[in-house]
């Protein structure tokens, strides 16, 4: 029987090739206390003062299931089915992307708007609904509408809005805007698929386990974003604002399709690593 300091030494060994390399490297002895934590169900305090203590069977059988999965490359997200985002936690599956912290840089930048009391915002390709959620739950008097292409994802954001228990949120399948055909919002908001397809870190790490067409876009990665750009002109109120999630290198190329469209005010925000992720502006 292992300790619980021994599994986890020799967790981080095994993890260490693995997550030392990629576009993110991730420190394989987070990664194991992470893993073991969500599993054990143990707090941080729990863990050093259980430190010298045999491992359960049970537990370490669940452990070993998991590290051999996590080895093979598949995210700890899928392996749990579950993740976090903003102040809560959502289920996850294959079908979506997994809510990645930068994003948070997106639901902060809408907060900080001044919009309406009772807001419309649309969140397109919402996945597992984080967005969306995130709004609805600061913003009770905001009316959020998610709209997704994949039903599963549908699925998955509708279960996550009832766990939530979000009533001013709702979850439809569209092709980006043809599920509000005539409808308009004060605001949209959207992290679209935006890597080019010959990016080779979609090989690489988490990556290569989510869905490609929620990940990569035509024309250097910018085809869907600037499919919304134009969609939002018809689709938004007078003085509406636009914000997209974009890669770290497109933000000159965002900045110009939206001005090229009519929005003034446009800027982007750096996210959490100090890069430029995410850029909008407002409908004159």
């Amino acid at each position: 029987m292992l300790t619980v300091q021994q599994w986890l030494l020799q967790a981080a060994t095994s993890l260490h090739p693995l997550l030392s390399t990629g576009p993110v490297p991730v420190d394989a002895r987070q990664e194991a206390r992470r893993m073991l934590q969500e599993l054990s169900g143990w707090s941080a305090t729990q863990l050093v003062l259980r430190a010298s203590d045999e491992l359960p069977a049970e537990l370490e059988a669940t452990l070993t299931a998991a590290l051999t999965r996590r080895l093979a490359g598949e995210p700890l997200a899928y392996i749990l089915g579950y993740w976090y985002f903003w102040d809560f936690q959502l289920k996850v599956a294959p079908c979506t992307l997994i809510p990645r912290p930068d994003t948070e840089t997106l639901v902060r930048q809408a907060l900080e708007l001044a919009l309406p009391t009772q807001a419309r915002v649309l969140d397109l390709g919402t996945g597992t609904g984080a967005i969306a959620l995130a709004l609805a739950k600061e913003k009770p008097d905001w009316q959020l509408t998610g709209l997704d292409l994949q039903p599963e994802a549908v699925a998955l954001a509708r279960h996550n809005g009832q766990q939530l228990q979000l009533a001013n949120c709702r979850f439809s399948q569209s092709d980006w805007f043809t599920a509000v055909a005539g409808q308009q919002f004060e605001l949209i908001v959207s992290n679209p698929p935006y890597i080019d397809e010959t990016d080779p870190h979609l090989n690489q790490g988490d990556v290569s386990f989510e869905p490609r067409s929620a990940l990569v876009a035509a024309q250097t990665g910018l085809a869907d974003i600037q499919q919304i750009i134009q969609g939002s002109c018809s689709h938004l109120t007078s003085g509406g604002w636009l914000w997209l999630e974009h890669g770290y290198q497109q933000a000159d190329s965002v900045q110009q399709l939206l001005k090229q469209a009519g929005f003034s005010q446009v800027a982007s925000v750096r996210d959490y690593g100090d890069q430029w992720r995410i850029s909008g502006g407002q409908l004159a």
